[in-house]
């Protein structure tokens, strides 16, 4: 970083006031973080996320599970009709 040189007090004064600035926003964006990261960490969420990674794992999946079942009820119907 290099080196400011200043001509008043008012120019010092002008640049902490801006970094002391920029340290409140960023304490303030770190505080929301938390509270957001805070809320997002419940039971409902938590178990919320899982069934809707389950959910969307078996939604693209359902038709190959489709097909590896589709046979077998296809002949318990067949088997079940002719009184096997």
């Amino acid at each position: 970083m290099e080196t400011k040189k200043y001509s008043s007090y008012a120019a010092i004064e002008r640049d902490l006031e801006i970094l002391k600035l920029e340290k409140d926003i960023n304490y303030q964006k770190l505080v929301l973080s938390f509270h957001r990261t805070k809320e997002s960490i419940t039971p409902q969420s938590i178990v919320g996320g899982v069934f809707s990674s389950y959910k969307e794992y078996f939604t693209r999946s359902y038709p190959q599970i489709l097909q590896s079942i589709l046979p077998y009820i296809i002949n318990w119907f067949i088997n079940k009709k002719r009184g096997k």
